[in-house]
């Protein structure tokens, strides 16, 4: 016999700040773009459980370790409590299934079809759950060809153009050196997200949220696609002569909104007979001729230091600042003042830094938890959800539910 209970979590109530206090969100997702999502509701007060199967989030163990944690799980899992769940077994899912019922948003990762086999689908929750936002995110969406693959940052930044417009001066088209396709889907999905509760509290239910590595990745390409069809699929550069160009000492990025702003360039590098040769007239002669004229710009630029550049840059009012490493960025004195940074001292890394959410208040973010141990909080989890004690020594000692091992 059960001896669940009928307890329940307390919360603050919702404040401006944090309007998420209360909702409760279960994190199926592994990897980066459905943790983020669930990491942003977080940073708005939402109590985020984090279901992780008995080996742990794969993200875990990507790239270069530090006790249970890669740089990746620690960033994109703070705020959240770890719940480690055999879905595997019959037990599990039910678990899995009781919890989801009790949720306002459910965010899972799987492949389409899977989260269905596992009695996680929307149709199956939705009709005893009807305010549940729900949130699948794949590779390649829910429907369509493809749907089946399976996808990754890499594979979204390729499938998307991202890397066709990225080629190097090797000649070689390059990823984007970031997880730049799985965070922007985490992003996407938290907007849908946030707009399907703003609906919710109006209409009374919730909705299938349906969001892809492939459709984020070509949604920041912004205009790229019409301009690729525009101009015959050789479209042109938007700003030449803007760029990366190496200094005397470092790098500099350089860029240009307006012509007024390339004529104060040639006058700055002291070259303004580049301002009157009319092949560079304009944006759009520059951009056919770009080979002739930046590595003119190249070879002027130099000639001095990156802060001598620019000082005279600024003073001439062209856009234009030095290319920072990640780690120079966090150091950089404005960065510094305008606070861009929270710390969160995690179990068996350190201290991890991450950029603060933008729009997000200071103390939100910086109040966020470390990111947990695999199972870490899987006893209190249950508790809360009505679990009684001996019920949940006897899913631990079947191995549906994982805890820490003890130190």
């Amino acid at each position: 016999m059960s001896d669940r209970t009928d307890a329940a979590p307390t919360s603050e109530a919702p404040t401006h700040e944090a309007p998420y206090r209360g909702l409760r969100v279960l994190d199926l997702g592994q990897g980066v773009a459905s943790p983020y999502c669930g990491q942003l509701l977080a940073v708005y007060g939402a109590e985020v459980v984090k279901l992780e199967p008995p080996e742990g989030d794969w993200s875990r163990r990507l790239g270069t370790t530090y006790g249970g944690h890669s740089a990746l799980s620690a960033v994109f899992n703070r705020g959240k409590r770890s719940l480690c769940l055999d879905l595997k077994q019959a037990a599990g899912q039910r678990i899995a299934r009781d919890l989801a019922l009790r949720a306002d948003v459910l965010i899972e990762g799987f492949r389409p079809g899977v989260a269905a086999r596992l009695g996680l689908g929307y149709d199956d929750l939705a009709a005893e759950n009807p305010g549940l936002v729900y949130v699948s995110v794949s590779g390649f969406g829910q429907t369509g060809p493809y749907a089946g693959r399976p996808g990754s940052d890499s594979v979204g930044q390729a499938f998307s153009g991202l890397v066709s417009l990225n080629v190097g001066a090797d000649g070689i088209p390059h990823r984007v050196g970031a997880t730049i396709t799985d965070v922007s889907t985490g992003l996407y999905a938290f907007q849908a997200v946030a707009t399907a509760l703003f609906a919710r509290a109006a209409v009374g239910r919730g909705r299938w949220i349906d969001v892809s590595l492939m459709q984020s990745t070509a949604a920041l390409l912004g205009h790229k696609l019409a301009e690729h069809v525009l101009e015959g699929g050789r479209p042109r550069a938007l700003n030449v002569p803007a760029g990366s160009y190496p200094t005397g000492d470092g790098w500099i990025m350089v860029t240009l909104v307006n012509e007024a702003q390339y004529r104060s360039l040639c006058r700055v590098v002291g070259r303004p007979d580049l301002a009157e040769d009319p092949r560079f007239a304009d944006f759009a002669r520059r951009a056919d001729v770009a080979d002739q004229l930046m590595p003119q710009i190249a070879e002027a630029l130099r000639g001095d230091t990156t802060a001598a550049w620019l000082g005279r840059l600024h003073a001439a009012d062209v856009i234009a600042e030095r290319i920072l490493d990640p780690g120079e960025w966090a150091r950089d004195p404005h960065v510094v003042a305008a606070r861009g940074v929270v710390e969160v001292a995690t179990a068996g890394v350190g201290v991890v830094q991450a950029p603060r959410t933008p729009g997000a208040p200071l103390a939100c973010d910086a109040a966020l938890s470390a990111a947990p141990a695999v199972g870490q909080d899987s006893r209190a989890v249950l508790r809360e959800a009505g679990f009684g004690e001996n019920e949940i020594d006897g899913l631990v000692a079947a191995g549906t539910v994982r805890e820490p091992a003890a130190a």
